[in-house]
């Protein structure tokens, strides 16, 4: 069965189970894009309604809206933070409009749930109308950038949560490899030596550090524009209710949001999505690395560096009996590539804009929520299918010192340049150990040298 609706270009059938309207199914025809519909990103529904709960409320407050619809649109938001209806936000991430369709889809199920609430049918609209009353003192240009911003500063934390325990599973492997001992590389090639330890602490504050970058850029996000509807300017929005919008909206999500002190400059300026979507490219260009490392430290397993151990969690070959790979670093590269082209589609959306408005939000949403999503889920993969289980080859990493022509470095001091140099060049010619060159020379004695070639000899940071 159907419902007629009407909307500026006609008349339009409606699913009559459908509690989205006209707006929304035109953008559904109108949008096939992705086929990943707004309802992927809960917590851009979520937000939504906490937007249009907020206005309602506001609206209330001023008079503007007649407290028995108030109160119904009130519940019927109230539902959807609570998880229901989310199947019904349908129209597709990416869409013309600036957002438009987006608040549509919004308005259209919140106005029909307050119908069902207030005892009347769906499409009932002279009783609760998606534009005149849900909508009432917005647009989509001040409800769309609140509710992303909001959407945005709920999960953010959770990939920070996610960066603080893989930090944490770093630094668990720090203090597990502090006593084993390896050779440092720089360009490749042996530097001097170092333990595991301090290796895998450096990844710690690696993957660490940018949990205070991310909490920066949600800083900006808390200044939102909701109140200045089309432009920023306020029109048709009543005297006082932009300050009691963003009152009512602190409440009910209990985040810090603030009005911009310029809504007209925050109407048409993205910079806070561009200065988030920089840091979660940074965040994942340094997750990059660290599993360029991982991946090259245990490459082998007979015939690599052989260093660490990747837990094997599924076989890797189709046709190599025995063959395991390092699957979980491979997928955290491969995300952070999404990450970076997520990050130039940000910027080139942001530099789009035109005038009082810039049209390209959807785009830019999509990729923001693409990146946090799929950032914080390899977060959470690495620490716990990956960092958990890596073992050391201490046996191996213990003699690659040894052997290396590297821990000539450290017995400089004591033996002198131009003897360092002289028992480097004849180690790599024969093959010899360093230790075994400078005992035959006479230059340290074996005590001497174990004392000088101890971790605790050749490290500063403490171990342990």
């Amino acid at each position: 069965m159907n419902r007629r609706e009407h909307d500026l270009l006609g008349d339009r059938e409606v699913d009559a189970s459908a509690y989205y309207g006209v707006h929304t199914a035109r953008a559904v025809e109108n949008f096939p894009i992705t086929g990943i519909p707004i309802s992927a990103y809960p917590d851009l529904v979520v937000a939504l309604a906490c937007v249009k709960q907020a206005a309602a409320r506001a609206n209330a407050e001023t008079g503007v809206l007649a407290p028995g619809i108030a109160t119904a649109i009130d519940a019927a938001c109230a539902e959807i933070r609570g998880g229901a209806l989310h199947a019904e936000f349908v129209v597709d991430v990416i869409q013309g409009g600036a957002g438009t369709s987006t608040n549509m889809n919004a308005n259209e199920v919140i106005a029909n749930r307050a119908l069902e609430i207030l005892g009347r049918p769906r499409g009932d609209y002279a009783t609760v109308h998606p534009l005149d009353h849900v909508n009432l003192s917005q647009s989509t240009n001040d409800v769309y950038p609140t509710a992303v911003k909001v959407a945005l500063l709920f999960a953010v934390p959770r990939l920070q949560e996610a960066m603080t325990g893989l930090a944490s599973a770093f630094s668990g492997k720090a203090r597990e490899f502090a006593r084993v001992l390896k050779m440092g590389r720089t360009q490749l090639q042996d530097a001097v030596p170092m333990t595991l330890g301090q290796e895998f602490g450096t990844y710690a504050t690696m993957a660490g550090e940018d949990v205070e970058r991310l909490g920066e850029a949600c800083a900006l996000l808390a200044e939102v524009n909701l109140g200045g509807t089309a432009v920023g300017t306020g029109l048709n929005a009543p005297p006082g209710y932009a300050g009691l919008a963003c009152a009512r909206l602190r409440e009910i999500t209990g985040l810090p949001v603030t009005r911009a002190a310029d809504p007209i400059e925050a109407t048409q300026d993205v910079g806070a999505f561009v200065q988030l979507s920089g840091v979660l490219k940074r965040t994942a260009l340094k997750l990059s690395k660290i599993c360029n490392d991982l991946r090259l430290l245990a490459s082998g397993p007979v015939a690599g560096f052989a260093e660490i151990g990747l837990p094997p969690v599924q076989a890797g070959s189709s046709i190599m009996p025995g063959k395991v790979n390092p699957v979980i670093p491979e997928v955290v590269n491969q995300v952070a590539f999404e990450v970076v082209g997520n990050d130039v589609t940000v910027s080139l959306a942001a530099e789009g804009g035109q005038l009082q408005l810039n049209a390209f939000g959807p785009i830019i949403v999509h990729s923001l929520f693409e990146s946090v999503t799929h950032l914080t889920e390899v977060c959470r993969a690495l620490a716990g299918n990956c960092v958990a289980g890596i073992t050391a080859n201490a046996g191996h990493l213990r003699a690659t010192v040894e052997r290396s022509i590297g821990v000539v470095t450290a017995l400089t001091p004591h033996i002198g340049y131009a003897a360092a140099s002289d028992v480097a060049t004849e180690a790599l010619k024969t093959g010899r150990r360093v230790t075994d060159i400078v005992i035959e020379r006479g230059l340290l004695s074996g005590q001497q040298l174990d004392a000088l070639l101890a971790p605790e000899a050749l490290v500063s940071a403490p171990l342990g």
